[in-house]
């Protein structure tokens, strides 16, 4: 089954790697793609784990809401090894109740203790 990130790649060798590591992505880039697959596929545990404890809500219910179908990722800025903030701005499509929609972000990510966070938007 390919990943829901748009990689191309099987998900068990992209985005699936990170689901079930006790780790992050390595980049801002890669963590939001693993964080939109995690959405698509309702897996709330893995987004409260990315998400940085200062913004992160206490629980996550991923049932009920929209279906998300495709990411875009327009762009990505930091997220090196040398940077400890990184931001990337993306699309993701998603259809609710029937009727398609697009969530567009700049997403703001930090790197704590070597492991990069969700933040929120910028």
């Amino acid at each position: 089954m390919a990943c829901p990130c748009g990689s191309g790649a099987p998900y068990d060798d992209c985005c699936g790697r990170w689901h079930r590591s006790p780790g992050t992505a390595p980049t801002p880039e890669a963590l939001m793609r693993s964080r939109f697959t995690a959405f698509a596929r309702g897996d709330a545990a893995y987004l409260l784990r990315t998400w940085h404890p200062d913004t992160r809500p206490r629980t996550l219910d991923l049932t009920g809401g929209p279906r998300y179908t495709r990411l875009e990722v327009l762009s990505a800025d930091g997220g090196t090894m040398f940077h400890q903030n990184g931001t990337v701005h993306f699309r993701a499509h998603y259809t609710d109740r029937g009727r398609p929609g697009v969530l567009e972000e700049h997403s703001r990510f930090t790197r704590e203790n070597n492991t990069w966070l969700y933040v929120g938007p910028n």
